[in-house]
């Protein structure tokens, strides 16, 4: 069924310009979203890659040990050596005792290698120069506190629904799709968005609620992408994605679009034109990285 307002092909091309930047800008921030789930919660069990266990150890927590060690041997693995580690997670073990915590050489570990990020600078972590708040993660690991699964809730509900707005918005006016299968399109991402914080809360309770986390949180990637790629592919291929009956004749247009592409880099004066382009770009990303770890190593020393 065609839906009764415009449609995307028929857009006007700054309008098709200004939606296909939103979308690739958004596409590019959840693909990094991934990537950063993957480096937070991903590595709570100490395994590169999100598993149940993952999940369990980040809401519920790891019930058998302290806070410190479940972090040492997960997330914080990479920041300490193993003697260090075992050295920290023995004190923990044996009570964190302030008076051995100087004997046994705890503190100068903490102050190299953990008080550049646990300081009093840092809004969002524990202050490791302030043993009291060192000594609170000696004690048993029970997950996400309730005073972050809050702020993080808040955050996650507000933001991420206003990026499926927006989405869901451009989406609804393809017309490849019905009414129907338009309308449950855009409510899902809404229906896996409160199922994911929601089964947050619950895994804090129980481990068994961490496979609606997983299962949540895969709607909603599908959901996106589904949106994007409709609005992407209707946008600028209507005809050849959905008019188009002969998928051989199409083949052969895309072939020969790639290899006309790729005859024009082979001219000469073409391809000296993409060299200079792509060295000076590179130039420029090495420039970007050298000044950047120039930028870390000066804040390192000035700590």
């Amino acid at each position: 069924m065609r839906s009764s307002i415009a449609n995307l092909k028929d857009l006007n091309s700054p309008v098709k310009v200004l939606f296909t930047g939103y979308l690739c800008t958004v596409g590019i921030g959840y693909f990094f979203a991934l990537i950063q789930v993957l480096f937070t919660h991903g590595m709570a069990d100490g395994k590169f890659g999100l598993s149940v266990d993952d999940i369990v150890y980040s809401y519920y927590g790891n019930r058998s040990g302290s806070v410190m060690e479940t972090k040492l041997n997960g997330s914080m693995k990479e920041n300490a050596t193993d003697q260090q580690r075992f050295n920290i997670i023995q004190w923990v073990r044996e009570g964190a005792d302030i008076k051995t915590y100087k004997a046994h050489g705890i503190n100068k570990i903490i102050e190299e290698r953990c008080v550049m990020c646990h300081n009093k600078g840092s809004s969002s972590l524990p202050d490791f120069s302030d043993f009291e708040q060192l000594k609170e993660l000696a004690k048993q690991d029970s997950g996400a506190t309730f005073g972050s699964l809050t702020r993080v809730s808040h955050i996650h509900l507000f933001g991420i629904s206003f990026i499926f707005m927006f989405v869901g918005i451009i989406f609804n006016f393809s017309e490849s799709t019905s009414i129907l299968s338009k309308s449950v399109v855009v409510g899902m991402p809404y229906v896996f968005l409160i199922s994911d914080i929601l089964s947050w809360w619950l895994t804090k309770f129980h481990p068994m609620f961490a496979w609606i986390v997983i299962i949540a949180g895969m709607g909603m990637a599908i959901s996106f992408m589904f949106m994007w790629a409709t609005a992407i592919l209707e946008m600028w291929m209507y005809h050849f994605v959905y008019i188009g009956t002969d998928r051989a004749m199409q083949i052969k247009k895309c072939k020969d679009a790639v290899l006309a592409v790729y005859f024009s880099i082979n001219n000469e004066k073409n391809r000296s034109f993409v060299k200079s382009v792509f060295f000076t770009v590179k130039r420029m990303i090495l420039l970007a990285i050298e000044s950047l770890m120039k930028f870390i190593d000066t804040a390192k020393k000035e700590k």
